[in-house]
């Protein structure tokens, strides 16, 4: 049972990994529908991860209970090791292409106020930016 669950959590993790990828290919070609609609994708697998990693938590736990006195490595076979190692191998791609994906929604979300702020210039308040100038919403609506 552990093994079967291991080898689900690291296919949603591969598939968590080729999503983030696809997405930031699609920033880079500006075409924001197919990350709005990867994002509920993400959302479900990140959901089946959850759901997984709990019950895979728990068979852990139990074994560690089943066989008291001894470690966790002298209870698992050399399968159920690699597959872990594999999980953590796995998780830390992850981590690294999210840091990618990450920066790059920064840089776009930071290149879109920019182009506000110069086509709606807004009123400071210290480091506050509280909203349009009243003198541009006036020529505005003239």
């Amino acid at each position: 049972m552990l093994k079967y669950y291991l080898n689900g959590i690291i296919k949603d993790i591969e598939n968590l990994i080729q999503l983030t990828k696809d997405d930031i290919e699609e920033i880079k070609k500006a075409n924001h529908e197919k990350i709005f609609n990867s994002s509920r994708l993400k959302d479900e697998l990140v959901a089946s991860f959850e759901n997984k990693k709990i019950i895979i938590d728990d068979t852990l736990i139990k074994l560690v209970n089943e066989n008291r006195g001894k470690e966790l490595e002298e209870i698992l076979d050399e399968e159920d090791k690699s597959l872990l190692e594999m999980m953590r191998i796995k998780l830390f791609d992850l981590k690294e292409i999210n840091k990618e994906y990450a920066q790059m929604v920064i840089y776009v979300s930071e290149f879109y106020n920019s182009l506000l702020d110069e086509m709606f210039p807004r009123e400071l308040e210290g480091y506050t930016k509280l909203g349009p100038k009243k003198e541009l919403l006036f020529s505005a609506s003239i």
